[in-house]
């Protein structure tokens, strides 16, 4: 099992755990993305992503957090959106687009606790998480939908700005 010593759980004002998150393309095409083993449970995949740290923005966490499990580097791309975990977990999980451009070929996690690292065609990748990490299928499952946000979520887009008063030049 993965242990960092020393590690402070950051949580927003409602109380959730802030975790971040990479769903990781092999392309910009997005059909094939990597995913890598739990700590807890080596026979089981999940998208690779953690806690962030004090002061860290989300898409820090999320670029540390995949280089850490998944030994990866790239473009990261788009906030895919936020999605939160049951009321009992109270996590609050930003998930990000990133179209890897180097694997190392050893990393942290593959040297520290042996986690593994797959890429899988999304649809198969779907079936595999919604086993045992249905939150993690979500995020491919919004990313099929084109993905725009649907939580309701501090970083879903700002509303457009009121229309001028009438009588006033535009």
């Amino acid at each position: 099992m993965k242990c960092k010593p020393n590690q402070t759980r950051t949580y927003d004002p409602e109380g959730f755990k802030q975790r971040a998150a990479c769903l990781c393309f092999r392309s910009e095409r997005e059909d094939e993305v990597l995913l890598v083993s739990s700590s807890r449970h080596p026979d089981r995949w999940i998208v690779p992503g953690g806690g962030m740290e004090p002061e860290e923005e989300p898409c820090g966490a999320a670029v540390r957090e995949v280089f850490e499990e998944a030994g990866v580097r790239g473009k990261l791309g788009r906030l895919l959106g936020v999605f939160e975990q049951n009321q009992a977990r109270k996590h609050r999980t930003y998930v990000y687009v990133l179209t890897v451009t180097e694997l190392l070929e050893d990393w942290e996690d593959s040297v520290s606790i042996g986690r593994k690292r797959e890429w899988f065609k999304v649809e198969d990748a779907i079936k595999v998480l919604q086993c045992h990490k249905p939150v993690h299928a979500e995020y491919l499952e919004k990313l099929k939908l084109g993905g725009s946000p649907t939580h309701d979520s501090p970083v879903a887009a700002a509303p457009p700005p009121p229309p001028p008063p009438s009588g006033e030049p535009q």
